[in-house]
């Protein structure tokens, strides 16, 4: 028997095995979920476990201290983690009761995950570890993890296994996040099997949704996922920069601004000034059509002109 078994007790080894299931990290919520306690015991033992060097707290999350099981995707778990909360409810609103939804790979994927908890008998395929983990055999939902290699800083699983599987249904939903949102390029992404994988789900859904914090825009990343005229919905926590506006106006990209009080004062401010600034545009192009037409007459009479 070693010495853990003698110091840690049966719940705080449950926890480390759930730990280790996901891989080396998880939102304190999902391992509440998982573990069928309270997020204030998950808490309790986090701390006990943190005193014996087992575990590293984050905001909202927790992660296997050992250098070996620190895995990148803690810290994604604790940026902007209070935002993609937002988002996520946002996300989970657009949804409803038994509908196919696919589900990406992300930290802001895992905070979606936890919302739809609260939706009845869906039907989830991923190929995110942590989002099948929360929401298997949870409210009559059934999970199909769209297995392949198993990438572990990424937490889920890629290639043509994972595709085949996953393009085998009919979605009312693919939801992916962003590792960047580009004018030029779209919904990019870090990880070339990621885009692989969106790109291969864009003919299957009737509705394609984008989640992304605002630190996303004009962010860089090398691998095209899905242009913005393929994104029916994009679900943010502030209102695109300027730039960014005519461009989904023009794609018929929805953009949804999530905020705390979701349908509050915030929310009307941000959807005025989307209006304002994709009806400038709008202005704009009919002034520029209108001075084309008034160059084209003018050359026109100058060439009856010539010709009499």
């Amino acid at each position: 028997m070693d010495d853990d078994s003698l110091t840690i007790p049966h719940r705080g080894r449950e926890l480390l095995d759930v730990l280790a299931r996901l891989g080396g990290s998880a939102r304190n919520t999902q391992i509440a979920q998982i573990m069928d306690v309270s997020e204030e015991t998950v808490r309790r033992l986090v701390k006990a476990l943190a005193r014996a060097n087992k575990v590293e707290r984050v905001h909202g999350g927790t992660y296997l201290s050992r250098a070996q099981d620190t895995p990148m995707f803690s810290g994604a778990l604790e940026y902007n983690a209070d935002e993609k909360t937002n988002i996520a409810k946002h996300v989970s609103g657009l949804l409803e009761d038994g509908m196919v939804l696919f589900i990406a790979v992300g930290s802001t994927m895992t905070h979606v995950a936890e919302q739809l908890r609260e939706l009845r008998g869906l039907t989830v395929v991923s190929n995110s570890l942590s989002v099948v983990a929360s929401l298997a055999d949870h409210n009559g939902t059934r999970a199909v993890l769209a297995g392949g290699e198993v990438i572990r800083s990424e937490r889920g699983s890629f290639g043509r296994a994972a595709e085949e599987l996953a393009c085998q249904y009919s979605y009312d939903a693919v939801i992916c996040g962003a590792d960047a949102l580009s004018l030029v390029g779209g919904v990019l992404a870090s990880n070339p099997l990621e885009a692989n994988l969106t790109r291969a789900l864009r003919g299957n859904a009737h509705r394609m949704i984008v989640a992304a914090d605002h630190t996303k825009f004009g962010a860089r990343a090398a691998n095209v996922s899905c242009p913005f005229d393929k994104v029916t919905d994009l679900v943010t926590d502030l209102v695109p920069p300027d730039a960014f506006v005519p461009v989904f106006d023009e794609a018929g990209v929805k953009v949804h601004i999530a905020s705390d009080n979701g349908t509050g004062n915030n929310k009307v401010a941000a959807d005025t000034r989307l209006e304002k600034v994709a009806s400038r545009k709008r202005d704009k192009n009919r002034e520029a059509t209108k001075g084309k037409a008034v160059k084209s007459g003018s050359r026109k009479r100058k060439n009856t002109m010539k010709e009499t």
